[in-house]
């Protein structure tokens, strides 16, 4: 009776566009030995999958056909495709053993089902488990030394990709600002993880499977150390080579605004008219709102006004304020504004001052720079010494994985409040550079029809603390003047105080700044005359 041969091919992987030869070279390699040594081939299986572990269904499919009696003889390439794991193996040679498989063919290697010849076909079978195995564990040791050097041995995250030419994770740079416009969001407290979901959907960043990232992707995005510089791997930190996408301050009160878990503060939005949501009703707190009106003469003619009143919403009592139109109101904001006007020889004090204090500042700068350098050499020392005592086997292996985060983490803050420190010495000049000028400009936009511009340097300017009451816009003494201690809006109000100032002094007093004068510094004190 002659022998029925199914004919076995398999590659290792699914995907179409790796290996495709290998299949085409069996089939064609087989097909010709079979042809050469008058096989009898009942039929061809194809399979596009791993053999390192069992479970490959047309593999199966076939061994159960063996089993039925559909054929008694297998024809693969090399022992290799057939199996590279024990059970696979196990099973052809007990197949073998009760007689269900009587013969097996392959063109790259001798086999009978003699004694001598199942004892090479294990010893194939074992090999190429071995190769299997020797496999992973090089690819694992080769996963950790990258690791050591700073490269990400993974699929790098959304805001970065994989370079296959360096072998490195760079910065995607269409995506890279959306995820630190989501950090910057969700940092100010006001967002949900559901809207920072949505906001990446609106700009075209989804997972990997097509879909919305959902609340938890997000929480994965906002808590990965791989954006400001370090990474994760099997449960350890790591410094990375890769360019950051956020700061670890960033990161650090994004960490600070999840694990509050406040409920977001949603912001009122705009009415349509200009001045909307600018103003409080001094009377009850409510916002002030503004609504079109027409008036219509017996001619025909038409009349079109823009009125501003409390929104009244208050049920606990009736607002009496009346309103008020829309050009009365322009003129008082208009006048507000011209208060925080700057005069050009002001400017030209503050300037010369600013550059002042920056030479004055040089010093303490070298010195706090100076002491951080030596603290980044002490926890460098910290790290050998932690890394010596996990090898010496000294510390244990969580401490050593907790004690290590903990210093990398500091490192990395030290290493930005330098940063931080040598970029404030050389750039802090130009934001009071650019308030002084906004300070001047704010005579022009006074003077201007735009409604919109006065209502952005209104809101900047004054923020919540303009009223109306008695068709009389006014800012709301003393909170607005208590700010001079309290926030950036100090040196606003300093410029009003001296405003208020003119006039009624001998000089004109204004206030001057503390050495390396900000905005938004806590201290001030009057300064003499510039006349």
């Amino acid at each position: 009776m002659s022998q029925k041969f199914f004919l076995y091919a398999r590659k290792s992987t699914d995907v179409e566009d790796k290996q495709v030869l290998s299949i085409e070279a069996q089939l064609q390699e087989l097909r010709d030995y079979a042809k050469q040594e008058n096989l009898d081939i009942a039929l061809e299986f194809v399979e596009k999958q791993s053999a390192k572990i069992p479970g490959r269904p047309i593999f199966d499919e076939m061994m159960k056909c063996i089993e039925k009696g559909d054929a008694d003889s297998i024809l693969a390439w090399h022992p290799d495709r057939l199996a590279r794991n024990s059970i696979d193996g196990g099973k052809i040679i007990y197949l073998l053993d009760i007689g269900k498989l009587t013969g097996l063919k392959f063109p790259t290697f001798w086999c009978e089902p003699t004694p001598q010849g199942k004892f090479m076909l294990n010893m194939a079978f074992g090999q190429s488990k071995y190769y299997v195995d020797s496999l992973s564990e090089n690819t694992k040791r080769g996963l950790r030394q990258k690791v050591r050097r700073g490269e990400y041995p993974s699929l790098a995250p959304v805001g970065y990709i994989n370079d296959s030419r360096t072998k490195t994770v760079v910065v995607d740079t269409k995506s890279a600002p959306v995820i630190r416009q989501a950090f910057e969001m969700y940092s100010e407290g006001n967002q949900t993880l559901d809207t920072i979901g949505m906001f990446l959907a609106q700009n075209n960043l989804f997972a990997k499977n097509g879909k919305k990232i959902h609340r938890t992707r997000a929480t994965f995005i906002l808590s990965n150390p791989f954006y400001y510089g370090h990474f994760r791997y099997s449960g350890e930190i790591y410094e990375g080579k890769h360019e950051p996408i956020v700061e670890k301050k960033l990161w650090d009160k994004v960490q600070e605004v999840m694990k509050e878990r406040g409920r977001p503060r949603h912001k009122s939005k705009d009415d349509p008219q200009a001045y909307c949501g600018l103003i409080s009703c001094a009377t009850c707190g409510m916002m002030v709102t503004g609504e079109y009106r027409v008036k219509t003469q017996l001619n025909g003619t038409q009349h079109f006004y823009t009125y501003y009143h409390c929104s009244k919403k208050r049920r606990d009592m009736k607002c009496p304020e009346p309103c008020i139109r829309q050009e009365v109101l322009d003129k008082q904001i208009s006048s507000l504004l011209q208060k925080v006007s700057m005069p050009p020889d002001w400017a030209e004090y503050l300037n010369g001052r600013l550059e002042k204090d920056k030479t004055e500042s040089a010093q303490s700068v070298f010195a706090f720079v100076e002491k951080n350098e030596k603290r980044l050499k002490d926890i460098t020392v910290k790290l050998q010494r932690l890394l010596d005592g996990y090898l010496d086997q000294d510390v244990e292996k969580e401490i050593y994985r907790l004690e290590k985060a903990k210093l990398l983490s500091e490192k990395k803050s030290l290493e930005e409040e330098i940063f931080s420190l040598q970029q404030k010495q050389k750039q802090w000049l130009e934001p009071m550079q650019n308030w002084i000028k906004e300070a001047q400009d704010m005579e022009k936009i006074a003077l201007d029809c735009n409604f919109s511009a006065k209502k952005v340097a209104a809101k900047k300017v004054f923020g919540s603390n303009l009223l109306l009451q008695n068709k009389i816009v006014r800012v709301s003494a003393p909170t607005f003047l208590n700010s001079l201690a309290k926030s950036s809006e100090n040196a606003w109000a300093v410029l009003c105080t001296a405003h208020s100032s003119v006039g009624s002094e001998s000089k004109s007093l204004i206030w001057e700044p503390p050495p390396r004068f900000e905005l938004g510094t806590s201290t001030l004190q009057k300064w003499r005359s510039t006349n």
